[in-house]
C-alpha cells in the first residue's frame, strides 16, 4: 500500500467497505458461478455472460440474471428466474467463504475496529451477506451491515443521516464504477482497491489506490 493511500485509509473516522473484491477475493468466484450456470445456453452466452460481470462487478445479480437470460434468448420465465437465483446464491456462498482474504484484510479489521467505525455495503443479498460474514465471524466489527435490494447509494445516504456521520472524515474503499458513484455522490472520499478487472478505473480514483491491507 502507498503511503498516501495508506494516510488517508488510517486518517478516516468512519470506512464503508465493498466486500467482493475488497474484503475477500470472489471476484472469480462469482464469475465461474455465473458461466457455469449460463453453458446451457451456449459457449458464446457464458463467456459474454462472464466478460460482463468482471466489467460489472457492484452490479447486483438481480438486475444481471435477467439480462443475461435474454442474452441467451430465453423469455422472462419467473421460474426459470427463481431456480437460477436459488443456484446462484447456494454455488456463490460456499465459494465465497472458501476464497481467498484480500491481503491483510483481516488483521487490518482486528487492529482498527477499536478507533474507526465500520460499515459494509454490497450488491450481495442482504439475508446472504449477513449469513457470509456470520460464518466467517466478521460480522461483530462494522456497525451497519447493507445488501442489495437497496443501492449502494441509497445505503450510504441513510447510513450517513441516520448516524449523524461527517462525510469529509469517511471514506469507501470498493473496486467498481458503481462503487465509486455511490462515494461520488455521497461526499466520500473514494479508494480503488485494484484488481486485474478494473485498470480502467485508476485514472478516477486520482491516485487513491490500495492493492492490499498490509502496513
Amino acid at each position: 500500500m502507498d503511503q498516501a493511500s495508506l494516510n488517508i485509509l488510517l486518517d478516516a473516522r468512519v470506512v464503508f467497505f465493498d466486500f467482493d473484491g475488497v474484503i475477500k477475493d470472489s471476484l472469480e468466484v462469482k464469475a465461474d458461478v455465473f458461466e457455469h450456470l449460463f453453458k446451457p445456453y451456449g459457449l458464446h452466452v457464458s463467456q459474454r455472460v462472464r466478460k460482463h460481470h468482471e466489467a460489472n462487478g457492484g452490479m447486483s445479480r438481480f438486475e444481471k440474471l435477467p439480462l443475461y437470460l435474454e442474452w441467451a434468448g430465453v423469455a422472462r420465465n419467473q421460474d426459470i428466474l427463481e431456480r437460477l437465483e436459488h443456484d446462484f446464491s447456494l454455488l456463490a456462498k460456499t465459494g465465497v467463504i472458501q476464497s481467498s482474504w484480500v491481503v491483510g484484510m483481516p488483521e487490518y479489521l482486528y487492529k482498527n475496529a477499536g478507533r474507526q467505525v465500520f460499515y459494509l455495503v454490497t450488491a450481495t443479498p442482504d439475508n446472504e451477506i449477513k449469513e457470509i460474514l456470520q460464518k466467517l465471524k466478521i460480522d461483530h466489527f462494522f456497525s451497519g451491515i447493507m445488501g442489495s435490494p437497496e443501492t449502494k447509494e441509497d445505503a450510504i445516504k441513510k447510513t450517513i443521516i441516520d448516524n449523524n456521520i461527517n462525510t469529509s472524515e469517511s471514506i469507501l474503499i470498493g473496486d467498481s464504477r458503481i462503487d465509486y458513484d455511490a462515494a461520488t455522490k455521497n461526499r466520500l472520499c473514494f479508494i480503488l482497491r485494484r484488481t486485474k478487472f478494473n485498470a480502467d478505473l485508476e485514472g478516477v480514483a486520482r491516485g487513491r489506490v490500495i492493492a492490499d491491507f498490509f502496513y
